[in-house]
């Protein structure tokens, strides 16, 4: 989805660049190509930083309660196989089957918190992605660019550019200087993971 967002963005501006190109109609030979990594210049802006620092916050407390339940099963299986040959057999089928429906459980709540955290990363990426477009447009306009190539796509078309030619860390400080939102502080940055599922057993 992402990918296709991002061949998206860089058609339109593709076709936006073209129809500015032909008003300002440029002497032939005289057209300036410009790449950007588009996925890298979202997420780093200082406000897609913000945002994903946020949803990390937001989703510690289902991660510190599926930490807790792997715990508790981990326990749960350390004890019946401490005790295993002192019970009846059916002591010892009645608690693997709790610990089995335990790990369903986790592995149902774990992915359910992975989707529900994937959902709205994508939903608050594909808002920012289109404010950031919109810098990127102008400023490919300001600068004279006739075309810019996504080159943060694994398909990319390009097999070279100069790095002179590369405007995306030029759009980033576009994007935070007219957002207004601030750098966040390194002890802020995110440090943990999102919640994934455990490997079945």
């Amino acid at each position: 989805m992402k990918r296709s967002l991002a061949l998206l963005f860089s058609l339109a501006l593709g076709l936006a660049l073209s129809a500015s190109a032909q008003t300002a109609a440029p002497a032939a030979g005289t057209d300036k190509i410009a790449v950007i990594a588009f996925q890298v210049a979202v997420a780093q802006t200082n406000e897609g930083q913000r945002n994903f620092t946020d949803l990390q916050k937001k989703y510690d407390p289902k991660r510190t309660q599926l930490k807790n339940l792997s715990d508790e099963i981990e326990g749960l299986q350390k004890q019946l196989q401490a005790q295993g040959d002192k019970l009846s057999d059916s002591e010892r089928a009645s608690r693997a089957k709790a610990i089995d429906d335990k790990n369903k459980q986790l592995k149902r709540s774990a992915e359910d918190a992975q989707n529900d955290m994937n959902s709205e990363l994508q939903e608050l990426y594909n808002r920012l992605a289109a404010k950031v477009y919109e810098v990127l447009a102008s400023y490919a306009q300001q600068q004279g660019y006739t075309v810019v190539l996504d080159v943060g796509q694994q398909q990319t078309p390009v097999l070279y550019a100069s790095e002179t030619t590369n405007i995306t860390k030029a759009v980033i400080e576009a994007y935070n200087a007219k957002s207004g939102v601030p750098a966040t502080t390194p002890a802020a940055a995110p440090a943990k993971a999102a919640p994934k599922a455990p490997a079945a057993h």
